[in-house]
């Protein structure tokens, strides 16, 4: 809104007295009213704070897809997941492996060393590096959406839920009721905090895995990529029909 800026004109009124007394005029006599000096008051001058984003640990990697960038922080919490994924990034054994399972409302996987050169329509997800992870889990790093985990092979071979050494999958999930997440906890014998009830039933995620799975970071930037490529078009075994590749960095 503009502001109307008002002119303010001070008039300084001049009073004559004559006094005629017979045939003699006396002079006239001007009173003057006493000026007002106006006192500048000193001005203090404010330096604004400046706010200093605070970086939430943890090591970052960068995703680059052909659908777009992904932004992981790998958590401090989880070392033996964290120092190995950043030991494969450094040396680049990502780099031209594909998203080779997308389930939508569930996870996008990648990480198979079998997928670099792999013909359209070749079954994937038995690739790996030879070696397992330790399962890290814990409590409050769960299957929200975006959530970056490591994928594993199955009870009846490995009932220690050891993790692979090279595949991993972000969460995309759907949203949970309170019921579901009660089963869930009765189910499995665990139980939810407030705020991760309150994540799973708005923002979504898969809770099933809790515990189960060793989750080592989470998605900084770019969900709506995972988003993006979790519903493409894919064959009977839930590799998409259009090869879908990564390269990973470890950024500051």
């Amino acid at each position: 809104m503009n502001k109307m800026k008002t002119l303010f004109t001070l008039a300084l009124v001049c009073f004559f007295a004559v006094n005629v007394d017979a045939q003699v005029k006396k002079p006239a006599v001007k009173k003057t009213t006493p000026t007002k000096t106006a006192v500048k008051k000193p001005t203090t001058k404010t330096t604004p704070v400046v706010k200093t984003a605070v970086k939430i640990p943890g090591t970052r990697v960068k995703i680059t897809t052909d659908s777009g960038v992904i932004i992981v922080r790998l958590y401090d919490k989880t070392p033996q997941h964290r120092d190995n994924f950043i030991k494969l990034a450094s040396e680049h054994f990502f780099d031209s492996l594909l998203f080779h399972r997308v389930m939508y409302q569930f996870m996008i996987q990648g990480g198979d060393p079998q997928s670099k050169y792999a013909p359209s329509g070749q079954q994937l997800g038995m690739g790996d590096v030879g070696y397992t992870i330790p399962a890290e889990f814990d409590t409050t790093f769960y299957h929200k959406k975006g959530a970056f985990a490591a994928a594993r092979m199955p009870d009846q071979v490995n009932p220690t839920k050891a993790s692979s050494g090279c595949q991993f999958y972000i969460v995309q999930g759907k949203t949970w009721t309170d019921a579901e997440l009660s089963n869930i906890e009765m189910g499995k014998g665990i139980k939810y905090s407030q705020k991760q009830r309150n994540s799973y039933k708005t923002i979504g995620g898969y809770p099933p895995l809790d515990m189960d799975y060793t989750v080592f970071g989470e998605v900084e930037k770019g969900l709506e990529v995972v988003d993006k490529i979790a519903v493409v078009q894919k064959d009977y075994a839930n590799r998409p029909f259009v090869d879908l590749r990564m390269k990973i960095e470890v950024i500051k």
